[in-house]
């Protein structure tokens, strides 16, 4: 048992850092330098980019104010320069409608009509017959049909169809 404590005590001991101080020197201490002494840092100007934006926008604004003048005084010039037109044109028609004498004209030739040389237009019977695709479905018959009249005997006309549907209907 004493063994055991003893080398718990040892142990103890030896997790304990000892402090252990400068060693005695005769010599003065010696005076550490003084580090240089920095430049006062100067500041850097700065470019935002809002401002950069804003030279940029003013610039542009300029040349959209200098566009607009351009074509406000190109607008004027061009309604300036209509408006003399028109008022030429009204001089103009106003010494055309002054009423002058017409010259005679020459009897000396009189006006013959020609002939024509063209063929006269041959003319074509009309055609009355309905398309078949505008024929109505329960009324098929084309212009051939009606000529013959044997088979206009089998087929029962549209009247007769319409009422022959009323009479079914009515019995249903």
């Amino acid at each position: 048992m004493k063994k055991i404590q003893k080398l718990v005590g040892e142990e103890e001991k030896l997790r304990m850092p000892i402090a252990q101080g400068l060693p005695w020197t005769t010599d003065e201490p010696k005076c550490l330098i003084k580090p240089p002494v920095k430049k006062n840092t100067i500041p850097i100007d700065l470019k935002l980019h809002s401002d950069i934006r804003a030279v940029e926008r003013a610039r542009f604004a300029h040349q959209v104010a200098e566009k607009g003048r351009l074509i406000k005084q190109y607008k004027m010039e061009r309604e300036r320069q209509q408006k003399l037109e028109e008022e030429e044109e009204i001089k103009r028609l106003r010494k055309e409608l002054i009423p002058k004498a017409q010259l005679m004209p020459y009897f000396d030739r009189p006006f013959v009509p020609r002939r024509s040389e063209k063929q006269p237009t041959v003319p074509r019977e009309p055609k009355f017959c309905i398309p078949r695709h505008k024929t109505i479905k329960c009324c098929r018959m084309s212009c051939n049909d009606m000529s013959r009249p044997s088979q206009l005997q089998h087929l029962p006309s549209s009247v007769e169809k319409a009422e022959a549907l009323y009479k079914n209907r009515i019995l249903q």
